[in-house]
C-alpha cells in the first residue's frame, strides 16, 4: 500500500458522464476507514455478521475490507436470490447489518421483516425511501472521520459465512477463516502471479466464492488494479472498453462466445470456414508444442493466420488477455481447446466453497485442458472411497455455520473433506469425472454421468440449456431449452409458426431435434442414448428460481416443475 497509494486500484463506470473513473488505493484505505468507522458507530463488534447485497462496485470492497478489519463476519448475497433464500442467509447467519443498492432492493424482504429479529440497520447506496427507522442511506450513515482496522484479532477468527447455492437444499453457512481466505489468495497467486501493469475486469458476482477470491483478494496481493463490470448485458461492450489482461469467468461466458462465433460460421463462405479450422489446428498444434517441447513445419502459418483469423475472434475479449481462468464448474473440453487453438491463454482450476474455494489450478507453462491442474501449494489431495476427491489443507473450511451435523459429513475425522466429486490423479494432477451424487441410475442398473451427456448436446448453439432425465428410468430423456433465433429459423423451415408454443410440440420438429441430439451423442455408449426429448421455450434463470446464482442447474426443482412434461416423454415409448 505504501508503495502505491497513488496507483488506481478500482475502475468503475460513471453512467452520467459515460467514463471509466478509478480510485487509487490509498482513497480507499481513507474511505474504508470511515466505513469501518460507521460500523463502530452501529456496536458492531468481533464476531458480528454484517451482510452485502450488491453488484460489484468499489462499494463491496469497502463494506468487506471495513467488516474484516474490525473482525466482523461478512455475509455475500446474490442480488437476484429469491427473497426467500435471502431471508433464511439472513436470519440463519443473524446477520446485524445489511447493505444494498437502494430501497427498491430492500422492499422484496419486508413482508418477511419479523422474520428477522437481528437485523438492526439496512444501509442504501442511494435511495433510501422514507418513514423507515431501519433503513438509512449511506451518505447520512458515513461519518467524516475514519477509523483505523483493530489488529487484536488472530487468523483463526472466521471472516465470512459463504453460502452454499444449494442446488439440492437449503444453503449452508460456509465457515471461512481469515487464515483461509489468505491462503487461498497467495496459492492461488502462486500458480497466477499478476502485478500492477495487469488489469482485471470483474463480472462474477463477488458473493461467488471464486471471484471474490481470485477476482479481489489475489489481485490486491499483486496491486493489478480491477475494473467492475456493468453488467452481463454489457460485459460485450466492457471487454472492448476496458481490455483486461486477466479475468475470471464459469464455463458458460466461454460456452456463449464459441456458441457465438459458429453461429457467423454457419452463414459464412466455405473457403472462410475452412480457413477458420485451419488456423484452430494449426493453433492447436502450437499449444500443445509450447507445452510438451517440439515444432511443427505448420506453425510457420501461425503469424498470419494469427492475424488473419485468430485475433478478431479474442478481441472480442479485449485483444490483450494475458491469462483467463475458468472454474466453478468443469469446462467442456472442446471448448477448452477451441479458445486455445485461437491462442486464448485459458486455464481451468477446480475447488468448492468449502475449500476456500480454489483446491487445483492449471498454469500457463503446465496447462493440460483434460484436467484441472496440481492442487495449491500446501494442500493434499487423495481419492476415497467411489473415487471421490478428498482434500485437505490450510484452506479447508472450519465448518459449516451451527450445523454439526452436517460438518461432521463433509470432514472426516482425519480432516478430510469430502468433496462429493469423482476424480482420478494424473502425475499429482486432478481429473475431475463428475458428481457422485449426479450419477444417474438407470432401471437396468446401467449408469451415467448427465453432466457428460448435457455438455455434448449444449456444444450445440441450438440448445441454450439441458437436463437429462433417466433415473430409474428405461432409457434417457432430455429437457432442453431452445436458442431463440435458432428456433424461431427452425420451425419457420418447416413451415410452422415461430411464435406459436404449439410448433414446439410438433411430431416433425421434435424428431429433427432428436436426430440432431442423437449426432451430437455419437461417441456414447448405446444405453446413454436420448431417446426423446421436450423443447422448451422459456429460458431457466436465477429469477424463476431454475438455476443458482452460478448458473447451475437446479435439477430437483426443473424435474418437479415440468414433471408433466418428463411424464409424456415416457409414454407410448418401450424399454
Amino acid at each position: 500500500m505504501a508503495r502505491s497509494r497513488t496507483q488506481t486500484a478500482y475502475l468503475q463506470f460513471d453512467a452520467g458522464e459515460g467514463v471509466w473513473r478509478g480510485t487509487t488505493w490509498g482513497e480507499m484505505e481513507t474511505l474504508a476507514n470511515r466505513w469501518r468507522a460507521a460500523m463502530l458507530q452501529e456496536g458492531l463488534e468481533i464476531g458480528d455478521r454484517a451482510a452485502i447485497m450488491l453488484d460489484n462496485c468499489r462499494e463491496w470492497v469497502l463494506f468487506d475490507q471495513a467488516a474484516l478489519g474490525l473482525g466482523a463476519i461478512v455475509v455475500p448475497l446474490f442480488v437476484n436470490d429469491r427473497p426467500e433464500s435471502v431471508v433464511h442467509i439472513l436470519r440463519d447467519s443473524g446477520a446485524r447489518l445489511l447493505l444494498v443498492r437502494d430501497h427498491a432492493a430492500w422492499t422484496p424482504l419486508l413482508p418477511y421483516r419479523e422474520q428477522l429479529p437481528d437485523l438492526q440497520r439496512v444501509v442504501c447506496l442511494e435511495d433510501a425511501g422514507s418513514g423507515d427507522p431501519l433503513v438509512i442511506s449511506l451518505a447520512a450513515w458515513l461519518p467524516e472521520e475514519g477509523s483505523p482496522p483493530r489488529l487484536n484479532h488472530s487468523g483463526e477468527y472466521v471472516a465470512t459465512l459463504v453460502y452454499t447455492s444449494g442446488t439440492t437444499g437449503a444453503p449452508k453457512g460456509v465457515v471461512l477463516t481469515h487464515r483461509n481466505l489468505l491462503y487461498n489468495a497467495w496459492g492461488g497467486f502462486q500458480a497466477i502471479p499478476v502485478n500492477g501493469g495487469d488489469l482485471f475486469l470483474s463480472f462474477l458476482p463477488l458473493s461467488h466464492a471464486l471471484e471474490r477470491t481470485a477476482g479481489y483478494y489475489l489481485p490486491m496481493l499483486g496491486g493489478a488494479p480491477v475494473a467492475f463490470a456493468r453488467s452481463i448485458a454489457h460485459l460485450a461492450e466492457d471487454f472492448q472498453s476496458v481490455r483486461p489482461t486477466v479475468f475470471i469467468s464459469v464455463p458458460r461466458i466461454f460456452e456463449r462466445a464459441r456458441a457465438t462465433v459458429q453461429s457467423k460460421l454457419e452463414h459464412a463462405p466455405a473457403w472462410r470456414r475452412r480457413l477458420f479450422d485451419l488456423t484452430r489446428e494449426v493453433g492447436w498444434q502450437r499449444f500443445q508444442a509450447r507445452q510438451a517441447g517440439g515444432w511443427r513445419p505448420g506453425m510457420l502459418l501461425w503469424p498470419l493466420l494469427k492475424r488473419l483469423v485468430a485475433d478478431r475472434v479474442l478481441e472480442r475479449f479485449g485483444g490483450r488477455v494475458r491469462v483467463a481462468v475458468s472454474g466453478g464448474a468443469r469446462l467442456d473440453l472442446e471448448t477448452a481447446r477451441f479458445f486455445l487453438g485461437l491462442g486464448l491463454p485459458l486455464v481451468q482450476g477446480y475447488g468448492l466453497s468449502e475449500a476456500g474455494p480454489v483446491v487445483s489450478v492449471n498454469t500457463l507453462e503446465h496447462n493440460t485442458p483434460e484436467n484441472v491442474g496440481a492442487p495449491l501449494p500446501g494442500t493434499e489431495v487423495t481419492i476415497g472411497a467411489q473415487d471421490e476427491l478428498l482434500v485437505r489443507g490450510p484452506g479447508v473450511m472450519a465448518g459449516y455455520w451451527r450445523n454439526p451435523e452436517a460438518t461432521r459429513q463433509a470432514i472426516d475425522a482425519a480432516g478430510w473433506l469430502h468433496t462429493g466429486d469423482q476424480a482420478r490423479l494424473e502425475g499429482g494432477r486432478v481429473r475431475i469425472k463428475g458428481r457422485i451424487k449426479d450419477i444417474i441410475v438407470m432401471a437396468n442398473g446401467l449408469k451415467i454421468s448427465p453432466s457428460d451427456v448435457e455438455e455434448a448436446i449444449a456444444a450445440d448453439p441450438l440448445f441454450s440449456q439441458v437436463v437429462v432425465v433417466g433415473e430409474a428410468r428405461p432409457f434417457l430423456t432430455a429437457l432442453a431449452v431452445m436458442d431463440q433465433e435458432r428456433r424461431r429459423a427452425w420451425l419457420g423451415n418447416l413451415g410452422l409458426d415461430p411464435n406459436s408454443p404449439e410448433s414446439l410440440a410438433s411430431p416433425q420438429f421434435r424428431d429433427l431435434l432428436l436426430a440432431r441430439v442423437q449426432e451430437l451423442m455419437r461417441r456414447f455408449p448405446g444405453f446413454a442414448m436420448i431417446r426423446a426429448i421436450t423443447p422448451l421455450n422459456d429460458p431457466w434463470t436465477v429469477d424463476n428460481g431454475f438455476i443458482t446464482p452460478t448458473l447451475k442447474p437446479k435439477r430437483k426443482r426443473i424435474l418437479e416443475a415440468f414433471a408433466e412434461q418428463v411424464e409424456g416423454m415416457y409414454q407410448g415409448h418401450a424399454a
